[in-house]
């Protein structure tokens, strides 16, 4: 897809997120909104997925990490069409498909139950070791907040990743700034977050504007042998809506009905 092609999905996308989260009063749109563009550039123009059949074996794998940003994955999913747009009715309800953490047995186009933050990258590295195992050319993408990432898990896992030499895994960073209890400086500071990836042997991407379809593009399209790739983009969190911009307080609350108004009207505009 053409960068134009990508920001009218990445439209839609928006546009999703805010109606799942406002229809379900329920729901975390601040962290969905800031990885709109890494997701949708990952899914439409760098995996290797069949919506008609989302459990082919062949298949490129994606791993969202921080699970709470499903609406975003969800919606980047149907636009996808691995399933109908009618099923966001059921987001966040009892019996839906559509849970407030992705659940890969029920979800087609899901292929790890995430949620307990700082697991994902595990999860993805095994999948990576596994194609390297069996001789296979399987990419593997996983997304990880910049929040999480104070888990000592994860850089368990970047360790494992450069040993293994595992050039199959791209590991993207929303680094928006914030988490659920404030920014990530005074909750645990990060420090010098790609210094660090580069020691713990990743070849590092950092994109200045998360945002930026054509440097995700680059990122993405960047050849690297031996080592996995990390692209760390700083992000704006609830990205597009001006009153949920850069603002803790939406990490985890629903628009009602007005907010749900202006934020669509915005977006059109």
């Amino acid at each position: 897809m053409t960068t134009t092609e990508l920001s009218k999905v990445c439209l839609q996308v928006r546009r999703d997120i805010i109606n799942m989260t406002a229809n379900a009063g329920s729901g975390h749109p601040g962290g969905s909104l800031s990885c709109v563009e890494l997701m949708t550039s990952v899914f439409f123009n760098h995996m290797r997925v069949d919506p008609g059949n989302p459990k082919w074996e062949d298949r490129d794998r994606f791993v969202l990490s921080k699970g709470h940003a499903a609406p975003c994955y969800y919606a980047v999913l149907a636009a996808k069409g691995f399933f109908s747009r009618d099923e966001y009715a059921n987001f966040r309800q009892l019996h839906g498909i559509l849970q407030g953490h992705p659940d890969a047995k029920k979800v087609p186009g899901v292929d790890a139950s995430t949620g307990s933050l700082g697991q994902g990258v595990s999860i993805a590295v095994g999948m990576a070791l596994g194609a390297k195992h069996l001789g296979k050319d399987t990419k593997v993408f996983v997304l990880a907040g910049d929040g999480e990432s104070q888990e000592g898990q994860i850089w368990e896992a970047y360790m494992a990743a450069a040993h293994y030499q595992l050039d199959n895994l791209t590991v993207m960073i929303d680094n928006n700034g914030l988490q659920i209890d404030g920014t990530n400086d005074e909750v645990m500071s990060l420090g010098d977050l790609p210094a660090k990836l580069r020691a713990f042997g990743f070849e590092v991407f950092e994109l200045a504007d998360g945002h930026d379809l054509d440097a995700i593009e680059a990122a993405l399209s960047a050849t690297v042998v031996g080592k996995p790739k990390a692209i760390l983009a700083h992000t704006v969190k609830g990205k597009g809506v001006s009153f949920m911009e850069n603002q803790v307080g939406w990490h985890g609350k629903a628009p009602n009905e007005e907010q749900r108004a202006q934020a669509l009207e915005e977006l059109e505009g």
